[in-house]
């Protein structure tokens, strides 16, 4: 896959699952939202490897376990291509600032175009400066005047008129 000396980015195997889900706390923990992870072990792996909805990256350094990448592919009606989107990319502190980040990025890149995608598009947190000004360091800026809105729980269930 991305290979240098020290960096090593490899598809994640069914046999990762423990240690993506370790990876998914540490972001949980990282992003203060750790009472907001349900995943289990078995929906993740269902998720990652039977229905493949999303893609996994794990990264090493020196065979040790540096982070991971979650994305998916979405679509845009009015550019008529697919997008890649970023759900995850996770750098464990003590790897950070070797440029990890970039590589994976990179990578990332890489297989939009290779996919035809028209970009890649992502989320951050508004307090999270230091990754705001790694994004905005490559070039990507925040969509102004646009919102995320999720519907989720009993407003999922009651618009879907089950409640």
């Amino acid at each position: 896959m991305n290979t240098t000396e020290e960096f090593n980015l490899r598809e994640a195997t069914p046999e990762d699952i423990p240690l993506i889900m370790e990876l998914l706390r540490e972001l949980a923990e990282y992003e203060k939202i750790s009472d907001q992870m349900v995943v289990t072990p078995e929906v993740l792996h269902d998720s990652l490897f039977v229905r493949k909805v999303a893609e996994t990256l794990i990264a090493e350094s020196a065979g040790k376990t540096a982070g991971y990448v979650m994305y998916f592919y979405n679509f845009s009606s009015f550019i008529g291509k697919p997008g890649l989107y970023l759900e995850d990319l996770y750098i464990r502190p003590e790897f950070r600032g070797r440029g990890y980040g970039k590589a994976c990025l990179t990578w990332l890149a890489r297989r939009a175009l290779e996919n035809n995608c028209w970009g890649m598009e992502w989320t951050v947190l508004d307090w999270n400066k230091p990754s705001i000004d790694f994004y905005e360091g490559l070039g990507a800026f925040n969509r102004d005047g646009w919102l995320i809105y999720r519907l989720k729980g009993e407003a999922l269930k009651k618009t879907a008129g089950i409640i």
